[in-house]
């Protein structure tokens, strides 16, 4: 039996370790900062729907590179590039317009991320043994969920304590430190032909994925369909909600809300975190027609947020029940996640299984930069009755979530 640390997967994985910390850190603390700056849901809301559109038209080109180019070359590119984008927004933050630089620097962060992530995905099958895929992805997903879990917490500690400036450089130095760890990998790759015509090329293999889902999978259609929705209605609305309810709405200590939002951050990447390993542990006992139940319960963690506003006036009795409502519904949503990584690579050919992802990644994204403007001018529009908010998002949440449990049970 293949072992699945292999030396290659082993230096992927401490690369993704270095680098996903300094991506959830600099996710945390850019937007926050803005928020802190403007005070506005509408405009937090408005520039992080923005920062999504590069990443869903550069996914399907991240897909395309992840079957024709080498993996790892890659993500050493895009690490250093990152690291680069990170020493100018330092540079130049406080001589030009903050929303116009925070815009165009979380754009070019997202599209990064869009075009990196295939790359990593396609690269779990080229690494591992068939019969280790789904603890691969595991592990993969327990280390976004670990990083997700400290960046916040060490980045609002940071923040909260000595400014924005450090909180970069500090961001800076782990992509660097990622892509020269990625160097020293070696991922497998059959060099495919080129002809020439980059539109082409490009028109071809997203048609050949769509045709792939459409004609041969038509199950990971509709798991694309399920997600989309989640993302819309659910996935966005603790996205825009957990910074703007902390820090602008339950009447915290100002001198603690930065280092509050960070730990319930933490707390929600800790629920990644149990996701990840739990999936990893009930691998032999997840099956696909049960994955809808999942979802069931994450819609139904949303009702005692908006109920506790309702019933509770303290600030604190709110944050504890969000944060844990977060919790489980990472927990849920992780092990979801997994399934259905695995499930797509297990069933699609190896020269297709980056691009299949990238589709899948894209139509899913769709739905997450509609959702952020939606709820940010939503919470706006509710400013005073943020209980109706939640309440709306759980509704119809589960009613998605009851349609996703009969498509899932009938397979």
């Amino acid at each position: 039996m293949k072992k699945l640390f292999s030396r290659n997967f082993t230096l992927v994985v401490i690369g993704q370790i270095i680098s996903l910390f300094g991506n959830a850190t600099i996710r945390f603390a850019l937007p926050l900062y803005l928020l802190n700056q403007t005070g506005s849901s509408a405009l937090y809301g408005t520039v992080t729907a923005c920062a999504f559109i590069p990443m869903i038209v550069l996914s399907p080109v991240g897909g395309i590179a992840a079957d024709r180019v080498n993996k790892r070359n890659v993500m050493v590119v895009l690490d250093f590039f990152t690291a680069g984008v990170i020493v100018m927004f330092s540079l130049l933050v406080g001589s030009v317009n903050l929303v116009l630089l925070m815009t165009v620097t979380l754009m070019l962060l997202y599209g990064i991320a869009g075009a990196y992530q295939p790359s990593v995905q396609a690269s779990v099958p080229a690494l591992v043994h068939a019969e280790h895929i789904l603890e691969a992805n595991s592990v993969i997903n327990t280390i976004s969920a670990f990083s997700n879990l400290l960046g916040p917490v060490l980045g609002g500690l940071v923040y909260s304590t000595y400014g924005l400036k450090p909180v970069l450089w500090v961001c800076m130095v782990c992509f660097f430190l990622s892509a020269v760890m990625e160097l020293f990998s070696h991922i497998p790759y059959e060099k495919r032909a080129y002809d020439g015509s980059v539109w082409r090329m490009v028109r071809a293999d997203f048609a050949q994925s769509i045709g792939f889902i459409r004609r041969e999978k038509p199950v990971i259609g509709k798991a694309v369909f399920v997600i989309c929705g989640v993302n819309l209605f659910l996935s966005s609305m603790i996205i825009v909600s957990l910074p703007y309810m902390i820090t602008q709405v339950l009447q915290l200590d100002p001198a603690q809300a930065s280092w509050m939002y960070g730990f319930a951050q933490g707390i929600l990447a800790a629920g990644g975190l149990t996701g990840g390993i739990g999936a990893g542990i009930l691998a032999k006992k997840l099956t696909l027609q049960k994955a809808g139940n999942l979802i069931v319960i994450c819609a139904l963690c949303v009702f005692p947020m908006g109920i506790t506003l309702i019933l509770f006036s303290s600030g604190i009795v709110n944050y504890i029940v969000l944060t844990a409502s977060c919790f489980v519904i990472m927990v849920c949503s992780t092990i979801f996640s997994v399934e259905m990584m695995a499930f797509v690579q297990e069933q699609t050919p190896q020269e297709l299984v980056g691009r299949v992802i990238a589709v899948m990644l894209t139509i899913c994204m769709c739905a997450q930069p509609l959702g952020n403007a939606f709820y940010g001018v939503f919470f706006e529009i509710c400013r005073g009755c943020e209980s109706v908010v939640f309440l709306f998002a759980g509704a119809v949440s589960l009613l998605i979530a009851m349609g996703a449990k009969r498509v899932f049970y009938k397979l």
